[in-house]
């Protein structure tokens, strides 16, 4: 533990930015390495001749970048300089080496169902005002091609560089480290890695078959959230739809209370389930965030923001300080893809082809005993006796799975996240796939 005293005498500006700013020098230079305990809050207060409370305001600045930790035991613990947090759930973890036989990790879209992109590029090409440096947050093109489509009126809109930028530039803009947001539980492992980095309390939203429960949302809202963030289609993991009659309920819920509703619909147009929003009921508390990746290709990096002015207006200036805008070429080709027939019957014939894989696999593990109760979306929701032992005799057979523990803020059983999308792609026939995944799930 370092001396409270000595501590003091290397913290010239005692405001709590100054001990916060003196503490991260300290600790880049190396004098306080890692691992070091620091002195108590009132402790250090007293030799530096300030309040407690100014102290403690330090703390959690430094708690917040991921230089300190609080540890119960051993009291506030030097973790290092100031780093990047990692998206410790998104990343892959483990290596399989020449032994991968299907990767049922990853819900990427097949790319043999995905539009070809040339005729849109070249449309995109001839967009007006091509290399103007004027901010464009959304051309007229996408717009006219957007707007038929969007569930509720949507004052703004703007484009970002795919689904979770724009759910990430959302909640930047609405919510400070420390605020709360409440999340559908279990839910997008990206996401939960989006809101930790950004310093937020996670508050959990049970959820059913349609969408998240009411008396859930009701108890979440009791400690005032600034966002409540949810899947209205073909959800991450569980593969559930708002229906019409629960959006009305939840949005009963949420007109007195002061929570913007940012609503990530991370399939878009691959799903097959309607667009039902919130946003039907409470159109100015609303931003809905659809991407185009897994339906119209990935490389557009596309997706856009619409709702309520004032919201989508903050997450426009934030922009503003990196890249402004979108390239008007993708915007446009988007647009050219949107407003062409032939891309729409490839974008059905994919939503069918997905559902189609989807439903296989479930109905095949079904035979084996093993439920699952995804109804949308690219991926099956699995219930195993225990995780690690399911993964393990998987990967034994050289097949990647996802771990359900990284989708869960309150752990819910043990389950796997296991991709539909891209099923053809395994050299197993689709009985001995079931009949691997049913002895992976079964007890030891």
């Amino acid at each position: 533990m370092i001396d409270a005293a000595w501590l003091a005498d290397r913290i010239g500006d005692r405001t709590s930015r100054g001990i916060s700013a003196a503490m991260t020098s300290l600790i880049r230079s190396g004098e306080i390495p890692a691992g070091t305990r620091l002195p108590t809050v009132r402790g250090l207060a007293a030799e530096l001749g300030v309040s407690p409370g100014t102290v403690a305001d330090a703390w959690t600045t430094l708690r917040r970048h991921r230089v300190v930790s609080a540890q119960r035991r051993r009291g506030t613990v030097v973790i290092g300089p100031p780093n990047v947090p990692h998206p410790a759930r998104y990343e892959r973890i483990g290596e399989f080496g020449t032994r991968l036989a299907i990767d049922l990790a990853v819900a990427a879209p097949d790319p043999a169902l995905l539009p070809p992109l040339d005729a849109a590029l070249a449309a995109g090409a001839r967009t007006p005002d091509l290399n103007d440096y004027t901010r464009e947050t959304i051309t007229p093109a996408l717009r006219a091609a957007v707007e038929p489509g969007w569930p509720f009126p949507a004052p703004g809109l703007l484009t970002a560089g795919g689904g979770y930028e724009g759910v990430q530039l959302v909640c930047r803009t609405v919510a400070v480290p420390g605020d709360r947001i409440a999340v559908e539980d279990p839910t997008g492992a990206r996401l939960l890695d989006i809101l930790e980095a950004q310093g937020a309390e996670i508050v959990p939203v049970a959820c059913d078959a349609e969408g998240p429960m009411p008396d859930s949302l009701a108890e979440a809202l009791a400690s005032g959230p600034a966002a409540f963030v949810y899947q209205p289609r073909a959800q991450t993991p569980r593969g559930h739809a708002l229906t019409p009659g629960r959006a009305a309920a939840l949005a009963a819920l949420l007109a007195p209370a002061n929570t913007l509703v940012v609503e990530d619909d991370g399939t878009g147009e691959a799903s097959t389930s309607p667009a039902v929003s919130v946003g039907t009921h409470l159109p100015d508390r609303t931003v809905l965030v659809r991407s185009y990746s897994k339906s119209h290709g990935p490389d557009l990096r596309i997706a856009v923001i619409g709702g309520a002015a004032e919201p989508v207006e903050r997450v426009r200036v934030l922009r503003s300080f990196g890249t402004g805008w979108t390239s008007r070429i993708l915007q446009d080709a988007l647009a050219h893809l949107l407003a062409d027939p032939s891309t729409g019957e490839i974008v059905a014939r994919a939503r069918a082809t997905y559902a189609e894989r989807r439903e296989s696999l479930a109905s095949a593990l079904a035979e084996r005993g093993v439920a699952t109760g995804n109804r949308d979306g690219l991926m099956l929701w699995v219930p195993v006796a225990d995780e690690s032992d399911a993964l393990v005799t998987l990967a034994a057979h050289g097949v990647a799975a996802a771990p359900g523990s990284r989708y869960q803020i309150v752990p819910s059983g043990p389950h796997l996240r296991l991709a539909t999308s891209r099923l053809h792609d395994t050299p197993f026939p689709l009985p001995e796939l079931a009949d691997l995944i049913a002895l992976a799930a079964r007890p030891r």
